[in-house]
């Protein structure tokens, strides 16, 4: 009966795309909320959806625009995830101009920003997508190269469309993170990119769960002194959290 009914869900997800917890009840008006909410838990774990806040997503859904290699990296680490995204969420005012990377974290991110006036430029394509559904962002892809990995666009001529932009704030996110290393990932055309996007803001805000603690990527894109805020998960170690407090970096 569980299976049939946890089968029965991954269906209706299939087919619909997205569904929050309370259209799920009343699909199924016999079975409580907690026991909807462990079905989830167990689809996820099979890698079937992706829980957002208030619901869940087809894997299916996102592949239809990202690809096996960007899907996989959603269902890593999803309740991390979660917590920063939700947290950043309430840093992004009214009327603010920002930008938003292509990571995984971001396009969570993406799905927890209210539906507010405010411009976003992002070289993220899922994440673009999935702001295309509120009515009110205003949001701006920067072109370029498509990294499939990771479903986000960088290129040199990015410098130049920057010049001509402005963005009060930046939400960015690191695949890596190492003390002396600082924030690394693994392409160099998107580090430049980032670079950029640093010496364009007046604040950047850092996105970073724990399991990308003591690990390096090729290309350096930043160092502690370069964040105003790291935004990170309940299992962030105390000496980095303690780290960070010493160089004036808000830890959230």
């Amino acid at each position: 009966m569980k299976r049939e009914r946890i089968e029965e869900i991954a269906e209706i997800l299939d087919k619909r795309g997205k569904m929050t917890l309370e259209q799920l009840e009343k699909e199924f008006p016999n079975v409580s909320q907690m026991t909807l909410r462990r079905d989830l838990y167990q689809l996820e774990e099979d890698g079937r959806i992706i829980r957002i806040r208030g619901g869940a997503m087809s894997v299916k859904e996102v592949q239809k625009v990202s690809g096996e290699a960007y899907t996989k990296k959603t269902t890593i680490n999803t309740d991390a995830k979660i917590v920063i995204a939700q947290k950043a969420a309430t840093l992004i005012d009214e009327g603010i101009s920002l930008f938003l990377d292509g990571g995984t974290t971001a396009m969570y991110l993406s799905k927890e920003i209210p539906d507010i006036n405010c411009n976003v430029f992002t070289n993220g394509i899922a994440v673009a997508m999935e702001l295309a559904q509120k009515k009110n962002i205003n949001i701006v892809v920067v072109g370029g190269q498509l990294m499939k990995d990771n479903l986000s666009t960088s290129s040199p001529v990015a410098k130049a469309y920057f010049d001509a932009t402005n963005f009060e704030l930046a939400i960015v996110s690191a695949t890596a993170f190492t003390p002396q290393n600082g924030f690394s990932c693994n392409s160099q055309i998107e580090s430049d990119l980032l670079k950029q996007v640093f010496q364009k803001a007046r604040h950047v805000y850092m996105m970073l769960d724990s399991s990308k603690i003591g690990k390096i990527n090729s290309y350096t894109f930043a160092h502690i002194e370069d964040i105003d805020v790291l935004i990170t998960d309940d299992n962030f170690p105390k000496e980095y959290k303690a780290l960070f407090e010493q160089n004036n970096i808000v830890v959230m």
